[in-house]
């Protein structure tokens, strides 16, 4: 006769086991299913520059902040070598004083009119006390200097001490710059980390080509330059290409934009300020129609700068990662100004 046994059921630590492995089976297919998509080396290439003009800006406000507070440091250090020597003009001042009231107490605290009486010869008396009001004319004056120099002084110690908060907020800006530099180039390293090493290595190789032959690839046409001086520094800037884009550095091997545009003008004889927020308001402003080699040009809100050097192209350092090159005014970005030196 056939068997009926009811089949063995599986065991509760089975089943629970069993539902825990297909739930996360299903999660983890839902997470693939919703996961975003790893990007491409077009897309992280993108991504990458826009960090690097984001950092690029920083620097350049972190350079202006660093100006600001080396000029600071000196009008400081001025305004406390004046209050020294105030001090000391002030210390003279006092001994002078305590010098003439000594003199007077010597003289002696009787009253005029009972030591003319007391007096064995009234005209020497008469002399002396002539003398005597000559001194305490004297004293007046003194003590109106003393007066003077130590009000001289209060105001002088205040701007040391406005001064001084300047600076206190200027290093706080500095540190905050600072940081958002390397915020912003930790997060491009980051997206660069996304790629594997040959995609990266076609990438720094291509970006390095495109540096060494941008110079042999643009027709930079035959425009004369606007004077001596534009065409001087445009000189002086191209004898930099290829060098490497570094935040920060004014040359003469490595340089960021402004630090180029700084350096160049300075090999033609002319200083200009640090960085792009001051460079703008040097020389006179021009028209885009206007531009002639050597001119500065400004893009992305002044926080890039380079030399126009002819045919639409400027010559530049532009961001982490690139190196001195030519480059075409239509790829750099979003143009605002030029000035003329």
């Amino acid at each position: 006769m056939a068997s009926h046994r009811r089949p063995k059921q599986p065991s509760r630590t089975r089943v629970t086991v069993l539902t825990a492995t297909a739930a996360a089976a299903v999660a983890l297919t839902s997470q693939a299913a919703h996961a975003d998509p790893k990007p491409t080396k077009s897309e992280v290439k993108t991504k990458v520059d826009k960090l690097y003009h984001e950092a690029e800006e920083a620097t350049e406000q972190h350079s202006l902040a660093k100006e600001k507070q080396e000029k600071l440091q000196k009008q400081i250090g001025a305004i406390q070598d004046k209050v020294a020597r105030g001090q000391q003009e002030l210390n003279t001042l006092r001994s002078g004083l305590g010098s003439l009231a000594a003199a007077q107490y010597r003289s002696g605290g009787i009253d005029p009119s009972v030591q003319l009486f007391l007096a064995s010869d009234p005209d020497s008396f008469l002399d002396q006390a002539s003398a005597l009001d000559q001194l305490t004319g004297k004293q007046a004056e003194s003590l109106a200097k003393v007066q003077e120099k130590q009000r001289a002084l209060a105001q002088e110690r205040k701007e040391a001490q406005d001064k001084l908060s300047d600076l206190a907020d200027v290093r706080k800006t500095l540190a905050e710059k600072k940081q958002k530099q390397q915020t912003k180039l930790a997060e491009a390293q980051k997206l660069l980390n996304t790629l594997t090493a040959a995609e990266r290595t076609k990438m720094r190789e291509s970006e390095q080509r495109a540096s060494r032959s941008a110079g042999e690839r643009v027709d930079l046409g035959n425009e004369a330059p606007a004077s001596a001086l534009g065409a001087a520094a445009l000189q002086a800037a191209s004898t930099r290409e290829g060098l490497p884009y570094v935040r920060s550095a004014t040359g003469p091997g490595s340089f960021d934009c402004s630090g180029l545009t700084q350096w160049a003008y300075a090999q033609a004889g002319a200083n200009i300020t640090r960085t792009t927020y001051t460079q703008i308001n040097q020389g006179t402003q021009i028209a885009r129609s206007q531009l002639k080699p050597g001119d500065l040009v400004f893009f992305n809100n002044t926080s890039h700068v380079g030399l126009y050097a002819g045919n639409n192209t400027v010559l530049h350092a532009p961001y982490p990662g690139a190196y001195v090159r030519y480059e075409s005014m239509s790829t750099i970005g979003s143009y605002q100004t030029a000035v003329r030196i």
